[in-house]
C-alpha cells in the first residue's frame, strides 16, 4: 500500500506545478531575465530517472573534443582532486543520515531517492593511477576509508585536508602513497547536524597555503527551518591552517560548491545553487567572485534586491547591501563543479575561461543542466555566452544516463568529470 501511495503521490505532483515560459538561455549571463515569482500549491517536480549508460555509451562532446572513461564502476563519485604526481583522488560519497521531520522532508527523501541520491554513502576516497599515461586508470585503491560523507580535498605541502560533512581533517601524505591510515586529525569543525540540509563541504587552499576556504550550504530552501538553524551556514569560511581558527569570509550564498582561483586576477570564484519553488524560471544558479565580507542575499533576496516574500521577518538592511552575482548559470541547473582553464591541451576556444559541471535539478520543467559547459573569460571576468562541452546526459524520454558533478584538470591538461549517476569519471581531450 505504501508503494502505491508513493507512486500515486509522485504522479500527482508530476502533474502539478508549472512550466517554464522562458528558454533556459534566458537564465544565463551577467543580466539574466528574472520574471515575477510563480509559486504553486505544490512545487514543480520533474525528476530524471537514473538509468546509467548503455554498454559503450558516453556523453556527447563538443566539436573538437573527445571523451572516454578514465575509470568506471565507482560508487557515487562526486568530487575530484589531482595530486602533483598525477594520481587522481575521487570522493565516493553521498548524504549522511540527517534529521528530517514533516511531510515536506518525507517527500524530499522520496524525490532524492528517485533521482539516484538515496543510496548509502561509501564514505571513502579512492585513488586512481594512470601509470602508463594512456588516459585510463589501471590502478585503483582505497586511499582513505571511514570518513563522514567526504567531499572537498586540498594538499598543502605534506598535509592532505579532507572536508567531511562535519569538519576538516588532516592526514600526513607522502608523494606516491596509495593508502592513508587512521581517522585524520581534526583541524576545525563545520556546521552540520542535526538537519544538515546541504551536506557537501568543499575546500580550497589559499595561494600561499596559509589558509583554507570552506563552503557550507544552507540548512533549508529559504529559511523555513528557522533562521536560528542557519548560523554559520550559506557561507564560505576562511580557516587558519596553523591554528584551525576560522571566520566568515562571505555570506548569503545558499549552497556554494565548486571553488577556484581565477588565474589572471587571483580572485576566488564559486558556483552557487540558488533557491527553489518559485517557478521554473527562478532563481538562476550562478558563479561569482567571492569578496571578503560580502553578503549575496540568501535567504532574504536574490540577485541583489529582488526580495523573497516567503522569508519572514524581512531584513531590508541586509537586502540593501546584497551583492549582485557576476554571472547566472541557468535556473535549476544545479551547477556544482567549477574549474578555470589550465594549460593548453584543449583547443584554443577553451583556453581562457571556466568549466562548470551542471548536475541538473528536480524543480524545473523542462529539464535544465545535465551538462558540462564552458564560460569564456577576458580580463578576469566572464566575456560571452556559455558553450557546451559535454551533453547527452539525459535521454529524450527524460531519463538520466549520468549527472556531472566535479570537474578538474589532470596533470597533462585533460578535463576530468565526475558522473555520480553513471558512476564514471569521464576524460575530455582534443579530438584526433
Amino acid at each position: 500500500m505504501r508503494t502505491i501511495f508513493v507512486v500515486g503521490t509522485l504522479a500527482l505532483l508530476a502533474a502539478c506545478g508549472e512550466v517554464a515560459t522562458l528558454p533556459s538561455s534566458a537564465g544565463f549571463g551577467p543580466t539574466p531575465q528574472l520574471p515575477p515569482p510563480h509559486p504553486t500549491l505544490f512545487p514543480t517536480v520533474n525528476i530524471a530517472k537514473p538509468v546509467g549508460w548503455p554498454g559503450g555509451g558516453a556523453p556527447t562532446p563538443a566539436a573538437g573534443l573527445a571523451v572516454a572513461p578514465f575509470a568506471d564502476k565507482l560508487d557515487h563519485p562526486r568530487w575530484l582532486y589531482v595530486l602533483p604526481n598525477g594520481d587522481v583522488l575521487v570522493a565516493e560519497t553521498n548524504s549522511p543520515p540527517r534529521e528530517s521531520r514533516g511531510v515536506r522532508a518525507w517527500f524530499m527523501r522520496v524525490f532524492m531517492g528517485r533521482a539516484g541520491a538515496g543510496v548509502p554513502s561509501a564514505d571513502r576516497i579512492t585513488l586512481l593511477r594512470d601509470a602508463d599515461g594512456d588516459g585510463v586508470a589501471e590502478m585503483r585503491t582505497v586511499f582513505i576509508s571511514g570518513l563522514k560523507s567526504p567531499f572537498g580535498m586540498a594538499l598543502v605541502g605534506n598535509d592532505l585536508y579532507v572536508a567531511n560533512t562535519d569538519g576538516i581533517v588532516r592526514f600526513a601524505y607522502r608523494t606516491g602513497d596509495t593508502h592513508l591510515e587512521g581517522p585524520g586529525t581534526l583541524l576545525t569543525d563545520l556546521p552540520a547536524a542535526p538537519i544538515n540540509h546541504h551536506w557537501t563541504k568543499n575546500i580550497i587552499a589559499s595561494r600561499d597555503g596559509t589558509r583554507l576556504f570552506a563552503t557550507v550550504g544552507s540548512n533549508s530552501n529559504v529559511g523555513e527551518n528557522g533562521i536560528d538553524k542557519e548560523a554559520g551556514r550559506a557561507a564560505i569560511w576562511e580557516v587558519d591552517r596553523a591554528t584551525g581558527n576560522k571566520r566568515l569570509f562571505a555570506t548569503g550564498l545558499r549552497n556554494p560548491n565548486g571553488m577556484d582561483w581565477e588565474p589572471r586576477t587571483g580572485v576566488l570564484w564559486t558556483a552557487v545553487n540558488e533557491r527553489d519553488e518559485i517557478g521554473s524560471d527562478l532563481v538562476p544558479d550562478y558563479m561569482t567572485a567571492v569578496i571578503d565580507g560580502a553578503f549575496y542575499g540568501w535567504p532574504y533576496s536574490y540577485y541583489g534586491q529582488h526580495v523573497d516574500e516567503r522569508v519572514q521577518p524581512p531584513r531590508p538592511d541586509l537586502v540593501a547591501r546584497a551583492r549582485v552575482p557576476d554571472y547566472a548559470l541557468g535556473a535549476h541547473t544545479a551547477s556544482l563543479g567549477l574549474v578555470f582553464s589550465r594549460g593548453n591541451l584543449l583547443p584554443p576556444q577553451f583556453g581562457n575561461g571556466v568549466f562548470i559541471g551542471q548536475h541538473g535539478s528536480w524543480n524545473r520543467k523542462p529539464f535544465s543542466g545535465y551538462a558540462v559547459i564552458f564560460v569564456p573569460f577576458a580580463d578576469g571576468k566572464p566575456a560571452g555566452p556559455p558553450k557546451d562541452v559535454l551533453t547527452g546526459f539525459i535521454t529524450d524520454a527524460g531519463e538520466a544516463r549520468g549527472r556531472p558533478v566535479g570537474v578538474v584538470f589532470d596533470r597533462v591538461g585533460a578535463l576530468l568529470v565526475a558522473d555520480d549517476v553513471g558512476n564514471v569519471i569521464w576524460r575530455v581531450t582534443p579530438a584526433r
